[in-house]
């Protein structure tokens, strides 16, 4: 087993961790401030002193229109010969197309390729969710899925063998045209694709055959044999952190997205296509802005524009962005100069150094995750991998895997990301957009496929991880030019503490062992009707409670849930709301209503702020503002300077403000229409003290049950029996069951004193066998009555 050995030397080091000190400073998600970001695969992080100098430029230098300023259209072009010098070429060999992205890289091709009337369309099956889109624009005769192997599993003799069969080739002019799309390097596993398939595919074409056809005429006979073969090469993933050599190796097309390579600017990318795929290009089917020398209106006539990109490149180019990519250029290659030994022009050098540094930092943690077991054996990791970490040729800097119990069942991937996020560790989750990398490394089959997403309904980015205890996704780790083995070090930390350490476990040993032995009291609450324990509102969401408890004590009810639950929320300068998850201090702001008068209170301090209770009396004298919660937009009341300065100063954030709801919001969802206020998902949330007391830890019992910031809170002594309910009612109040509540990372934090820690969350995740539920959302089944009430005591019956 090889040790990992630094590429860097220690200055080298040093003046790249001089460029990210934002990482150590300024983040209040975790508990120590502290982010860990391990996310290269979704977008790299940009250098400080490049965007300082990007914003630098902007101020020295006019740059406007290139249609209007000859410079910024100099500019631009500056940037055409420093992308294909940094991929080793020129522009004898290649054209840049500037694009927003990888994906309408993609998609030009796709609309653009000439297939003839026999040409095919080709695609791997561990492919981005982009490449698939290609399928709804190409105008091939049909469709083909390719295994890998189909791609690259070939040697000479199969070369020769393909030869032998085509026989001689027709001249160029007189065939149609087929095309291959494959990802240079998988974002799913990190498995790098044999660039030298490239020319066999373009001198042959493939050599185990189509493959499986997913569209077109059933049984017709497959001609593609006498076509001309060309390769579209998705390169996002693998430009990020590896050289691509277009002398060495020559695809028709290359597309990539600039964010991936340098962190910014976001919203371009650029497509590159070879002379030869330039011809195969056909005639276009919509043009706009600089891409016609002219168009009548008058009649259907217009000329494209002589210069092969200028065709393609509809409207005005976001060239404020093109223009910043000259210093993520240079940032590149002063903090990762190229080593005298290695060879290659442009980026070829600094991008080989780049790939060494992630490919040992990936084969580190491998050799470490491998070496993770728990008391009995099991191992902890699940890796998804196809060849493993020791040839760099092979594998880049990603690792994906799952968790495993003790006892070989899968954790959640939700729960990896929130126990991660905890611990300031940015990850990706779920199948990172491409469904068939995950399918063939989590061994899913047709049926299984169906069952995930048609029939149990789990979409891309939700956290539905696990369906019958099979993982749907996997976590993955992906490094960039300035991740450190610190890094990697904390995330190993993290997985031993939450997944080894056996301390959860043994609570809930114990738990079940003592089950006999509980107080008699406990055993008697048992036996009794359950009844309503306690009420909760947070006038100020992610504020404080304010609690109703005690015999008789009730309190209104509204059409919109408890009278003035979450009626207010706090907001930064651009309008987004402040929660615990960015700012654990919320739950020190306590509220208290006195004489029609909410008043606010930062921990024990004496030093309180007022606002009125009534809309009508506040809303004479304030402005209006909008905002968004959970995706949907509110309108809101601002209230006001005092209160403003108040939060920022005891909250130490600049620019808060305070605003209350103003204006009806429903229910995203159900065929009745709920009004919310500004709760996430549903009117009430309800808590069975019965499943709190099943987590206990050194905390009181009270202490616990805060964590779940429940609107209404019952015992039935029984834990998670809540979870079965389809209705209620409460005293004379019915409600519907909208289903059980997802947690996050939220109730690991402790609301008496902003203090983090995830064992709640892993707690609950080994008691519901993977899931992360606890408590249950309820809605008021008719607010025909204006003037009902919940009253400490009534009794609670279930169904």
């Amino acid at each position: 087993m090889s040790s990992y050995q630094a590429e860097y030397s220690v200055d080298e080091q040093a003046a790249i961790d001089k460029e990210f000190t934002r990482l150590a400073t300024n983040n209040c998600y975790c508990l120590d401030n502290k982010s860990i970001y391990l996310d290269h695969a979704g977008t790299t992080l940009y250098a400080e002193s490049q965007v300082a100098a990007a914003a630098e430029q902007l101020q020295r230098d006019v740059i406007c229109n290139p249609h209007t300023c000859r410079l910024t259209g100099d500019y631009v072009d500056q940037v055409r010969y420093k992308v294909l010098e940094f991929f080793n070429t020129n522009e004898q060999e290649y054209h840049v197309i500037f694009t927003a992205n990888a994906t309408a890289g993609l998609s030009l091709v796709a609309e653009n390729f000439d297939f003839g009337t026999s040409g095919n369309f080709h695609y791997c099956q561990e492919n981005h969710t982009s490449v698939l889109g290609m399928r709804e624009r190409v105008q091939a005769r049909a469709i083909y899925m390719l295994k890998e192997e189909q791609i690259s599993g070939r040697d000479a003799a199969s070369v020769a063998s393909v030869a032998s069969v085509n026989g001689s080739f027709k001249p160029a002019a007189t065939l149609d045209n087929s095309l291959v799309t494959f990802s240079a390097q998988c974002n799913f596993s990190g498995y790098k694709m044999p660039l030298e398939a490239i020319a066999g595919i373009q001198q042959h074409g493939l050599p185990h055959g189509p493959g499986s056809r997913i569209s077109g005429e059933a049984g017709m006979a497959d001609p593609s044999h006498d076509n001309n073969f060309y390769v579209c090469l998705d390169a996002a993933s693998f430009v990020a952190t590896n050289p691509l050599d277009l002398q060495r190796y020559q695809p028709d097309y290359v597309c990539f997205s600039f964010y991936k390579i340098f962190g910014y600017p976001t919203g371009v990318g650029a497509l590159l296509v070879s002379r030869r795929g330039a011809e195969a290009f056909g005639k276009r089917r919509f043009f706009g802005g600089g891409t016609i020398n002219y168009a009548y209106p008058h009649a259907m006539d217009h000329q494209l524009r002589e210069v092969f990109h200028q065709r393609y490149e509809d409207g005005t180019l976001p060239f404020l962005s093109i223009v910043g990519l000259l210093e993520g250029f240079r940032t590149l290659e002063r903090l990762v100069p190229r080593s005298t030994t290695d060879g290659g022009g442009g980026g070829v050098a600094t991008m080989e150094r780049i790939s060494r540094h992630v490919h040992g930092l990936a084969q580190y943690l491998e050799q470490q995750l491998r070496e993770l077991k728990h008391p009995n054996g099991q191992h902890l990791i699940e890796l998804y991998n196809r060849v493993g970490y020791e040839e760099r040729s092979r594998q880049g800097g990603i690792v994906a895997f799952n968790v495993r119990t003790d006892t070989g069942a899968f954790v959640g991937f939700g729960e990896i990301a929130c126990v991660a996020a905890l611990q300031g560790i940015l990850l990706r989750t779920g199948c990172f957009c491409n469904i068939g990398a995950c399918q063939r490394y989590l061994r899913l089959d047709d049926a299984l496929m169906d069952g995930i997403y048609k029939r149990a309904g789990r979409i891309c980015g939700d956290y539905f991880d696990l369906i019958d205890g099979q993982p749907t996704g996997a976590v993955r780790v992906s490094f960039g030019y300035m991740t450190r083995r610190e890094d990697v070090d904390k995330l190993l930390k993290m997985l031993r503490l939450s997944y080894l350490a056996t301390r959860p476990q043994q609570r809930l040993q114990l738990i079940e062992e003592q089950a006999d032995e509980l107080p008699k009291a406990l055993k008697e609450w048992a036996q009794r009707r359950p009844q309503l324990l306690q009420l909760a509102i947070y006038p100020v969401k992610s504020c404080a409670a304010l609690k109703i408890e005690g015999g008789g004590a009730n309190w209104p009810l509204t059409a919109q849930g408890l009278q003035y639950d979450r009626e207010w929320m706090i907001v930064d300068m651009n309008g987004m709301a402040i929660t615990q998850k960015r700012c654990t201090e919320l739950c020190l702001i306590k509220p208290h209503i006195r004489d029609d008068q909410l008043v606010l209170q930062y921990g024990d301090l004496s030093t309180t702020v007022t606002l009125p209770l009534s809309l009508a009396d506040q809303a004479e004298n304030s402005s209006r503002c909008r905002s968004k919660v959970c995706r949907q937009p509110v309108e809101g009341l601002d209230c006001g300077d005092e209160v403003a300065e108040w939060l920022s100063g005891y909250l130490g954030m600049d620019g808060l403000r305070l605003l209350r709801q103003s204006s009806r919001r429903s229910s995203p969802s159900g065929e009745q229409q709920q009004q919310l206020s500004l709760v996430n998902q549903a009117q009430f949330l309800l808590v069975n003290r019965s499943s709190v007391r099943s987590l206990q830890f050194e905390e009181s019992l009270d202490e616990t049950v805060d964590r779940f910031r429940a609107n209404i809170i019952i015992d039935t002594g029984t834990a998670f029996e809540e979870l079965s309910y389809k209705q209620l009612t409460i005293g004379q109040v019915q409600f519907q069951v909208e289903g059980p509540c997802q947690r996050c990372d939220m109730i690991c934090i402790n609301q008496r004193t902003g203090e983090r820690s995830p064992d709640t969350l892993t707690t609950i995740s080994r008691l519901q066998s993977g899931k992360m539920r606890f408590g249950i959302y309820i809605s008021r089944s008719s607010t025909a009555n204006s003037k009902e009430q919940l009253t400490c005591g009534d009794v609670v019956l279930a169904t």
